[in-house]
């Protein structure tokens, strides 16, 4: 009589011809970072769900911070906020190769940055040569740009290192937020979708190493 095969049996067959469902199923954690905790005098930082901040380390270099990362952070002063019409522009180059495509950019529009109520809208690169607007909304998201990322070639790619160099910006005028990528427009919203109205600041997303130029908040 055939032997019936068991629900274990099953699985261990699955894993042995299939090596790529386990690396799906392993995590991604947020790295230990030597000498984190802090971010440069002036600036505030939040970290995704409340993550401590023993493994941020944000420093000021030449003109610029340098970002070295457990979890993911925002960061702000209260001094950029901006309303009416105004262009915010920074340059970010990304050093290291993270374990997979991990994502930097600018916010706008934000407001409770530090309490329950946070709420801002972010654009983002990655590696792989996409970007992303999104809206933060409390402990929610919001996809603005459809289809999520989204592939463009005004976006620089990682090159074998990991490292790329991209200059983001954003332009709020006459009702309209225009997202731009080294000076291409790469996605156009009304200012009345997004979050226009509010603190400027900084993005960048978990295990990256990411120095940022400074950010240039201008009023039009």
């Amino acid at each position: 009589m055939p032997l019936r095969p068991t629900l274990s049996m099953l699985v261990l067959v699955a894993l042995s011809v299939s090596p790529t469902v386990r690396l799906s199923a392993q995590s991604d954690p947020d790295r230990a970072v030597a000498g984190g905790g802090g971010v440069p005098s002036g600036y505030h930082a939040r970290t995704d769900r409340n993550a401590a901040m023993t493994n941020v380390k944000v420093a000021t270099m030449g003109t610029g911070m340098h970002f070295t990362l457990g979890p993911a952070v925002i960061v702000w002063r209260d001094a950029d906020a901006a309303t009416g019409d105004y262009h915010v522009v920074a340059s970010f180059t990304q050093t290291k190769a993270p374990t997979h495509p991990e994502a930097y950019g600018l916010f706008i529009g934000g407001h409770d940055l530090a309490g329950p109520t946070q709420g801002y809208t972010y654009f983002l690169v990655r590696g792989d040569g996409k970007f992303l607007i999104k809206r933060r909304v409390g402990d929610s998201t919001v996809v603005v740009n459809p289809g999520g990322w989204t592939a463009n070639d005004a976006v620089v790619k990682a090159d074998s290192a990991g490292k790329a160099t991209n200059e983001l910006s954003i332009l709020v005028s006459g009702g309209n937020v225009k997202f731009m990528v080294n000076g291409k427009e790469v996605y156009t919203a009304k200012a009345s979708d997004v979050d226009a109205v509010g603190v400027v600041g900084l993005r960048v997303n978990h295990n990256l190493d990411v120095h940022v130029g400074p950010l240039g908040v201008h009023k039009m």
